[in-house]
């Protein structure tokens, strides 16, 4: 099925991580131009363009808390590419300890809102003033099923993400559509949200060897199971396509296995060898 991305130059903040990198090798998969954001993970992303050498990549460090760093990584993509047709808000920050609100520093909390809210506000800002003079433009966010059902002992994290599932997303649909309006050959500006649940990848290496708490886990999902970076990438790779979801716009979509805030499985009929 054709995409429409060939060509397309897409903005991944947050490649360095395992969701980011994901979906920077799906698009790259679909013919994109990729600009590959980082802020620590310098190595890791120069890995990832070594992976990438068919496809023609930038990297480009920035601290996206700051209002420079946003400015210079979409103006670094801009100079490159002289556009830039879609931006995937990836980048994020979670506390990895169990801190329940009640303990919780208002150091702790500036931080995370900073790692999840500043980060995709910032760089969503200075690409949407792109889209303002491309008249094109279209993005997704990466919240958290935290975002749909909570998380406790990480208020903070979900809180943040519920904020670009539902206020930032839903907001946004309207203002992008009118910044790149629709025309007979254009399906105009969108803008979507995905939610990925617990998902394989290099933070969790830790958690991911623990079976008592992967079955607690898989036993919320009608398909019990962890997801795999790829799923997330597949879904945005769609959502991006103006070609694949040309009237989808201000949606937020769980990627999840069916899950619930409640139990779908006994802890015996979960093989976690299999999740």
């Amino acid at each position: 099925m054709n995409s429409g991305l060939r060509g397309q130059v897409v903005v991944v903040t947050g490649a360095s991580g395992g969701i980011g990198a994901a979906i920077a090798r799906g698009f790259a998969a679909e013919g994109a131009r990729l600009v590959l954001h980082y802020h620590k993970g310098g190595e890791r992303v120069r890995a990832l363009q070594r992976q990438l050498a068919g496809n023609e990549t930038l990297a480009v460090p920035a601290d996206l808390t700051r209002e420079s760093g946003a400015q210079r990584l979409l103006a670094a993509a801009s100079k490159r590419f002289g556009r830039v047709d879609t931006l995937i808000a990836n980048a994020g920050a979670w506390e990895v300890r169990d801190v329940p609100l009640h303990r919780m520093s208002l150091t702790q909390w500036r931080r995370t809102m900073d790692g999840i809210l500043t980060t995709a506000f910032l760089s969503t800002r200075e690409f949407l003033r792109l889209v303002a003079r491309q008249k094109r433009g279209n993005a997704v966010l990466i919240a958290s099923t935290a975002a749909v059902f909570g998380e406790a002992n990480h208020a903070d994290y979900a809180s943040g993400k519920a904020a670009l599932a539902y206020g930032l997303t839903r907001s946004l649909k309207n203002e992008l559509a009118r910044l790149a309006p629709h025309t007979r050959q254009y399906c105009g500006g969108r803008i979507n949200c995905l939610c990925p649940g617990w998902t394989v990848v290099p933070r969790l290496a830790a958690r991911l060897g623990d079976a008592k708490m992967i079955r607690k886990v898989a036993a919320t999902m009608a398909l019990p199971q962890l997801a795999r970076p790829e799923d997330i990438a597949h879904a945005a790779v769609f959502l991006a396509s103006d070609l694949l979801a040309r009237h989808i716009t201000g949606q937020t979509l769980v990627i999840a296995g069916g899950m619930e805030g409640r139990l779908l499985w006994t802890a015996d009929e979960i093989d976690p060898r299999l999740v």
